[in-house]
């Protein structure tokens, strides 16, 4: 069963707390997973950024709305109450409670801060939510994120493949400097770039002090890589005595490349196109900033008088 978005745990939430006792978010939340199946696995996946669980960021925001609206209020920190409005809409609507109702409440659309003034002086309502509502205003926004991230790097790759292989080797390196590796980027711009010796491109410090080298095979192609290639790449390891060893593409490889590079005792790291602009973006390497948002969240300790 999938997780159910933050509109369909607003209903059941309420529910939970209609006995009119002091509730914690917390175990509001392991009750909610236990009536929609939501399994432990499930309860551990992250939003794309990895900054928050799904599950508990829907839960969050279902009690968000419920609280906006009236509905609940807090007691302290984590713990709420249901209120008497709560109670009667539970009476009024048993069966399901989302946005829909909530429109309806009164002070609910002020406390969302739809309402704005406009050159008349007249109040407008326009809702600053996204076009989904079942995400939640984080859900929204790494999606958003997701699809601008995977335009920018189809158009990285597409400048790639079209690149000569001098930039490309360059673009390498300095990537590879980048992440640490490669000792300075004038050792690693002299290793990498030279004529393929058995399968081998180049090889580079594993660090700058050069205690383990790492061999090189980067390859700007179009076709899938197969296994053979990887065969041959893992030949010459063993040629030279090497464990370790980078596969950089700019296309992709085949399933049997992939399961034969995990059976195999050297250590070869596979990076085809869509993780190379991956790594590019992460290290800002061919990208330029064009802005940047900050998403915050309210500081309890700030506001907690008790503490003051």
């Amino acid at each position: 069963m999938p997780i159910p978005d933050f509109q369909t745990l607003m209903g059941p939430l309420l529910t939970m707390a209609q006995d009119g006792k002091d509730h914690s978010f917390q175990d509001c939340q392991d009750r909610l997973a236990a009536q929609f199946a939501v399994s432990d696995d499930e309860r551990r996946i992250m939003l794309p950024s990895g900054r928050a669980r799904l599950f508990t960021n829907r839960v969050g925001w279902a009690k968000t709305h419920l609280k906006m609206a009236g509905l609940i209020e807090n007691r302290s920190r984590g713990v709420f109450r249901i209120t008497d409005r709560g109670i009667a809409l539970l009476k009024e609507h048993p069966d399901r409670i989302d946005l829909r109702i909530l429109r309806q409440q009164r002070g609910y659309l002020e406390a969302r801060e739809f309402k704005q003034k406009d050159k008349t002086g007249k109040k407008a309502i326009q809702e600053k939510g996204g076009p989904d509502d079942t995400q939640t205003p984080e859900e929204q926004i790494e999606a958003a994120s997701v699809a601008l991230r995977e335009s920018l790097g189809a158009e990285i790759l597409a400048k790639m493949k079209s690149a000569s292989p001098s930039f490309f080797e360059t673009l390498v390196v300095e990537l590879i400097v980048r992440m640490g590796y490669g000792g300075t980027r004038k050792d690693a711009g002299k290793a990498i770039g030279r004529s393929g010796d058995e399968g081998i491109d180049g090889i580079i410090k594993e660090d700058r002090l050069g205690l383990d080298v790492i061999y090189i095979q980067a390859k700007k192609w179009e076709q899938t890589v197969g296994r053979p290639e990887i065969q041959k790449f893992a030949g010459a390891l063993q040629g030279v005595r090497a464990k370790k060893g980078i596969f950089i593409t700019t296309s992709d490889f085949s399933k049997e490349a992939i399961e034969y590079a995990s059976r195999i005792d050297s250590k070869i790291v596979l990076i085809d196109g869509g993780m190379l602009w991956n790594l590019l973006i992460d290290f800002g390497i061919g990208v330029a900033t064009v802005a940047s948002y900050e998403v915050k969240r309210i500081d309890n300790d700030y506001f907690d008088e008790e503490n003051g």
